[in-house]
């Protein structure tokens, strides 16, 4: 696939019928409407473009990442990367939280691929600002959680911690719901006074995979919430249930089952999961 800023922009339309969801307007607008490419966004590890999409007078900025343009992944043979990042779009809205933005499948300008909202941040609330820190302790202060030691250079090194906030918790139950491989700093997106969680292309794998710096409530007991967001997630899960004939349409029968089998583990258990030992624990870069 050629790199899309040597390529003049194209717009393409589709009829597809958008996903029934919280936001339904919204979603219709990324399904329907004209999507035209404004340019690449650089450091993303596959194709990913920043677009405008337009249907009936109103008009959004979102995010494209084209099929023809993922690298593929030797240990996420089955699928593609931009059906995963529907899929967890799907489980984040089946939990209530709203945890991802809008997300898509759809045709465009270099075939199909996932179209996300594109969730603007303010300088002052950059991706890490008021979630993640490194500070000299051997422990977090109230209000914090250890995350882990991070060489800082220099033979020095810092203690990694992350927020003792309810929505990283809720995203820290997705992600385990979601099996989410790669939950990094800069995948963190606080906006309006909310989170958004983004980059779920390698979810959903039937081998456990974890690897987030969330780990701040490794072992802990999860909060009431998350027991019967969990119970309806298992319900949803069901043959015949809304959540699990959409999954159907994304992943396949095996890692639909595996998500099941992991909602009725955090259930039996009770806590929040701890690393496992046998894949590296943390992303890298983490941030």
């Amino acid at each position: 696939m050629s790199a899309p800023e040597r390529i003049p922009p194209r717009s393409v339309t589709t009829d597809t019928t958008p996903d029934v969801t919280a936001d339904e307007p919204l979603v219709r607008l990324l399904t329907e409407g004209e999507l035209t490419v404004r340019g690449r966004i650089p450091d993303a590890s596959n194709a990913a473009l920043y677009c405008t999409v337009a249907h009936e007078g109103r008009e959004t900025a979102c995010v494209y990442k084209p099929v023809a343009g993922e690298r593929p992944l030797w240990d996420f043979p089955d699928g593609d990367l931009a059906r995963r990042e529907v899929a967890a779009y799907a489980v984040s809205e089946a939990t209530g939280w709203g945890l991802v933005p809008p997300t898509v499948l759809r045709d465009g300008p270099y075939g199909e691929g996932m179209v996300q909202q594109w969730i603007e941040t303010a300088p002052e609330t950059a991706p890490d600002t008021g979630l993640l820190a490194l500070v000299d302790r051997e422990e977090p202060e109230p209000g914090w959680k250890a995350i882990g030691f991070a060489e800082v250079g220099e033979g020095r090194t810092a203690l990694l911690v992350h927020a003792d906030d309810a929505r990283l918790r809720r995203l820290a139950v997705l992600d385990a719901v979601i099996n989410n491989a790669d939950r990094k700093g800069g995948h963190l997106l606080p906006a309006a006074g909310r989170l958004y969680g983004i980059d779920h292309g390698v979810t959903f794998h039937t081998e456990n995979k974890l690897r987030t710096l969330l780990w701040g409530w490794a072992g802990e007991p999860l909060t009431e919430e998350a027991l019967a967001v969990l119970g309806g997630l298992r319900e949803a899960l069901r043959d015949g249930g809304g959540l699990a004939t959409r999954l159907a349409e994304l992943i396949t029968p095996a890692e639909t089952d595996a998500v099941r089998a992991r909602v009725d583990a955090l259930l039996a258990a009770g806590t929040h999961p701890e690393p496992g030992g046998e894949w590296p624990a943390i992303p890298w870069p983490p941030v």
